[in-house]
């Protein structure tokens, strides 16, 4: 079932790239832009990522903390953050069940071939910890920008 707008966001604890913990009740009181995304290192998910590193300081200017999750783990997370120069941290979901909190792990169909993986959504948290937006089927050359008008920014 899809987190709804107005809903408190589901609280969870992750890894990040760095191996620290990251728990999302922990940031209350700061918007969080909370990404999922397939895989690390694929066109769709660099492009989505470089998106939103190109527009670091428009993110920071608006106070956000970005967090970027997949099923990859932490190890595939830490090359692609240093590969691309990622400024935020890159969380791991490997038994996909904050995906599946989020509703946003699912049927997928690529090449013909139809499989279970993460649906590319975002969900802008406001400073109360509930869902401010949420974006579905997200277009990666397109994130960014929407956003950050999301965040009041764009």
């Amino acid at each position: 079932m899809a987190v709804e707008e107005g809903s408190p966001a589901p609280d969870f604890t992750l890894t990040s790239d760095a191996g620290d913990a990251v728990t999302l009740s922990s940031l209350k009181g700061t918007p969080v832009v909370l990404y999922f995304y397939p895989k690390d290192d694929t066109p769709g998910c660099t492009a989505q990522a470089c998106g939103i590193r190109d527009a670091w300081t428009e993110f920071e200017a608006a106070g956000a903390v970005v967090l970027g999750v997949s099923p990859d783990g932490e190890a595939s997370h830490a090359k692609f953050k240093e590969k691309y120069g990622l400024p935020f941290a890159l969380l791991a979901d490997t038994d996909h069940e904050v995906a599946e909190e989020y509703g946003v792990w699912g049927e997928k169909s690529y090449a013909g071939k139809t499989y279970m993986g993460v649906n590319r959504s975002t969900f802008v948290i406001g400073p109360d910890g509930n869902v401010a937006k949420a974006f579905y089927d997200v277009k990666p050359a397109e994130h960014a920008d929407q956003v950050l008008e999301a965040l009041g920014s764009g």
